[in-house]
């Protein structure tokens, strides 16, 4: 009885240092979270024309014209290239799209803004970015507004347009369905 007593105290403690052992480390919170916009935004939609995958980087005191300069090629967001998916066919700045997923890539400009839909998807970043995969190139209107946004974000307006922000910048995208 002295020996089964004595094996079950020793494997009970060998379980406990092993599963501390194996414990998940976890880093913190990603420092650009993902977030998703849908349209219709509302819940009690289910039949969605749009969604948007990307993720949230924070100016910190930078500026928007550091982060995503005007003339250049930008992820549109952080870490992954941004994914736009079209559940149906739609029109994107008067160019009709048809339903499927595209990375997203925006080019800064002072009063206007290119949208570029591409048919590579799954890329980091803009780093692999190849205009010859471009489906649709639509110029989006630039904006100011006086509330300042922290982290980027985009969401769809109530007519489906899509609204992408960052510090006092917005930029609207003409979408149909």
């Amino acid at each position: 009885m002295k020996k089964l007593t004595l094996l079950l105290l020793v494997l009970c403690t060998s379980l406990a240092f092993t599963t501390d052992a194996t414990a998940q480390k976890f880093s913190g919170l990603d420092k650009s979270p993902a977030d998703i916009a849908y349209y219709p935004a509302s819940s009690k939609e289910t039949a969605k024309a749009a969604r948007v995958i990307y993720s949230r980087p924070q100016l910190k005191g930078r500026s928007l014209a550091e982060l995503a300069p005007i003339g250049k090629v930008w992820r549109t967001g952080a870490n992954e290239a941004t994914e736009i998916t079209f559940y149906k066919d739609a029109k994107v700045g008067g160019k009709t799209i048809k339903a499927g997923s595209y990375a997203l890539f925006t080019i800064p400009g002072e009063d206007e803004w290119t949208v570029i839909l591409n048919s590579n998807l799954h890329q980091w970043g803009a780093y692999s970015y190849d205009s010859d995969s471009d489906v649709v190139r639509a110029m989006a209107k630039a904006s100011t507004d006086s509330d300042e946004l922290e982290a980027f974000g985009i969401a769809f307006d109530d007519d489906g347009n899509m609204v992408m922000g960052w510090g006092t910048t917005r930029v609207t995208l003409p979408i149909s369905y």
